[in-house]
């Protein structure tokens, strides 16, 4: 399964954090959502998407220019995963939303996304990412807890191995 990592970063949490998940899934392609075109899109079975949240709960800005490019594509045959960068100390009622209003685009258009992870061992209040006490995929906080970023991502690709 040709397997691709593209990332949306403005300060380098998130682009940090696709390459740790690229160092255990070696075989994928890591890139920004920047230098992407249709084509490069197209190539890959299962892609991960990873975007931070900014402003009041928003995508990255990299992908408001991408996600249009995404939707006009028919991707129906491939599978998604997401994670999300996001601060549960400074912004507790909109962390990792960002990776909910993907989520959202993705599953409007009946894409499959994989990867729900649990909520426990988190500290905020909402999040657009929550659906039944679990997040529609990795939340990271690099700013308040690097040191769960490794265990987070090994146990979630072993969970994304089960459900692939």
């Amino acid at each position: 399964m040709k397997t691709a990592i593209f990332y949306g970063s403005s300060l380098g949490n998130t682009h940090f954090v696709a390459e740790k998940i690229q160092k255990q899934l070696p075989e994928a392609v890591c890139q920004s959502v920047n230098d992407l075109k249709s084509a490069d899109i197209l190539k890959y079975d299962f892609i991960i998407l990873g975007t931070s949240t900014w402003g009041v709960g928003n995508l990255q800005d990299d992908f408001e220019l991408f996600v249009e490019m995404l939707l006009s594509l028919d991707l129906s045959d491939k599978t998604f995963a997401l994670f999300g960068c996001g601060d549960q100390g400074t912004y507790p009622d909109t962390f990792c939303n960002g990776m909910g209003k993907l989520y959202y685009l993705l599953v409007d258009k009946g894409w499959k996304v994989i990867g729900n992870w649990s909520i426990d061992g988190y500290d905020f209040s909402e999040s657009e990412a929550v659906i039944d006490d679990h997040f529609v995929g990795l939340a990271l906080d690099e700013d308040n807890e690097p040191d769960m970023t490794d265990v987070r991502i090994k146990e979630w690709l072993q969970i994304l191995k089960t459900e692939i």
